[in-house]
């Protein structure tokens, strides 16, 4: 077995990093399954307590690929323990909170902390560990967690709610401050980070917030309507269409468009927005429909939601030996074609489906999440440079943030369109679940592009 222990990342670093995005992992799907606790005590209308999950997305899918590109700039490490600290201000303010605004403000803010924090991790393994199977395993074994805490914040959000809904905010401040400790001691210091001749993209770093904070919002009222987000994607679109413009006559660029012309990066990212929103789109149905269709208790919704945390097994373990054997895009296709089967068999549910007609579902997400999301790190980062992997890593973790925001939408909207009066709400959901099924089989079909090229990851 390769030792992960190279000379500027060690044992304890790693598992900083690894905990850092477990944290970042099950706060995004903790507070999902905790909405209707937090209704109940708060009084919150439907808009605002869609707004609670919105502002998340909003300041995570807007700042992050600024994120990523600020640790280039200011160094990994300072930026990864400052968003940390940010992180765990906020989410002990979310705990607090006493009315709708201030658990919108907690929300934003964390998601902001989030986008510097993630990339700026990420990155701190990239730029630490040589290119090739050392990187490999590291990183699919940081993935791994953070597939891992994907899934298990479902569970963890549940059994947390039905004591109290803010151990769903008091406990990723505790967690926060565990690692935030830890990662003083033992995270590498940051070496010389400053541009030589001091200039910075300003234009290019107001254009890509401004459009980036523009497309997101634009996503998440998509569930409201077309005519309700049109403007601001159009919007968002023009602003894109400016940054390109300045970062080519730009002589200190933000983001080199050049990183662009890496076909397996463009497959990742793409493949990473398709696959993770079908996944969150989807779980979000299991969850109404256990919840609200079928009036089983949070617990219960966790009873079933738990095998998809298998990924937090396998994802470290099974994922490294597959990616060794036969490279990366073999087995984020492989993974990929197990979550659209999955999606598959659930399309025919039913209002008196039993534990049992619905495990497998959940345990072929679980193990395609395992193989789907580390490898896609990789080939979003490989050949990359140094000065770049936290760009790299932002770009990623855009797509990922973008993909749940979209894959909410589209089944909410899709949900709502198909609802009739009178309708127990069945067929509204089995319309929705057409969606995650759809973006599967299309994050299969560009991955399948990238199948005849030299074995990757090897």
């Amino acid at each position: 077995m390769t030792r992960v222990q190279p000379s500027r990342l060690g044992i304890g670093a790693l598992f900083v990093l690894c905990g850092a995005i477990f944290l970042e992992a099950i706060d995004i799907t903790m507070l999902n399954v905790a909405l209707p606790a937090v209704r109940a005590e708060l009084g919150l209308s439907t808009a605002m307590l869609s707004g609670a999950v919105s502002a998340y997305v909003l300041g995570y899918g807007g700042l992050m690929l600024l994120g990523g590109r600020v640790a280039d700039l200011l160094g990994r490490r300072r930026v990864f323990l400052a968003s940390l600290a940010v992180f765990l201000v906020f989410s002990a303010l979310g705990g607090f909170a006493g009315e709708g605004w201030t658990l919108l403000v907690a929300r934003f803010v964390k998601g902001v902390a989030a986008a510097f924090m993630t990339p700026a991790g990420l990155s701190l393994i990239t730029t630490a560990v040589p290119e090739g199977r050392q990187r490999n395993r590291a990183l699919l074994i940081y993935a791994g967690v953070g597939a891992g805490g994907y899934s298990l914040g479902l569970v963890i959000g549940a059994l947390l709610a039905a004591v109290d809904w803010r151990w769903v905010f008091f406990a990723p401040a505790v967690l926060s401050g565990l690692i935030l400790a830890l990662g003083l001691a033992v995270l590498p210091r940051d070496g010389v980070v400053a541009r030589p001749d001091g200039r910075t993209d300003l234009a290019g770093a107001i254009t890509i917030t401004s459009a980036m904070l523009l497309l997101a919002y634009g996503v998440v009222r998509l569930e409201h309507g077309l005519a309700g987000s049109l403007g601001a994607l159009l919007g968002g679109l023009v602003l894109v269409g400016v940054f390109v413009l300045v970062e080519r006559r730009s002589a200190a660029p933000l983001v080199r468009l050049g990183i662009f012309a890496s076909a397996p990066l463009v497959r990742a990212n793409l493949a990473a927005l398709l696959f993770v929103g079908s996944f969150f789109g989807f779980f979000f149905l299991v969850t109404l429909y256990l919840q609200e269709l079928r009036g089983w208790s949070a617990l219960q919704t966790a009873s079933v939601l738990v095998l998809a945390g298998v990924d937090a097994i396998l994802a470290p373990t099974l994922a490294p030996p597959l990616v060794n054997r036969f490279g990366t895009a073999r087995v984020v296709f492989g993974g990929i074609l197990l979550g659209t089967l999955g999606y598959l068999l659930f399309l025919p549910v039913g209002l008196d489906w039993t534990y049992l007609a619905m495990f497998p579902s959940t345990l072929l997400l679980g193990l395609a999440f395992s193989l789907v999301y580390g490898p896609l790190t990789i080939a979003a980062t490989d050949g990359v440079a140094a000065d770049e992997q936290g760009l790299a890593s932002g770009l990623l973790n855009t797509s990922i943030q973008f993909g749940t925001a979209l894959g909410l939408s589209a089944v909410t909207a899709v949900s709502v369109a198909a609802g009739t009066p009178g309708d127990s709400g069945l067929d509204a959901l089995r319309a929705a679940l057409w969606i995650p099924l759809a973006g599967a089989a299309l994050a299969a079909l560009i991955i399948a592009t990238g199948l005849r090229r030299p074995v990757e990851g090897r």
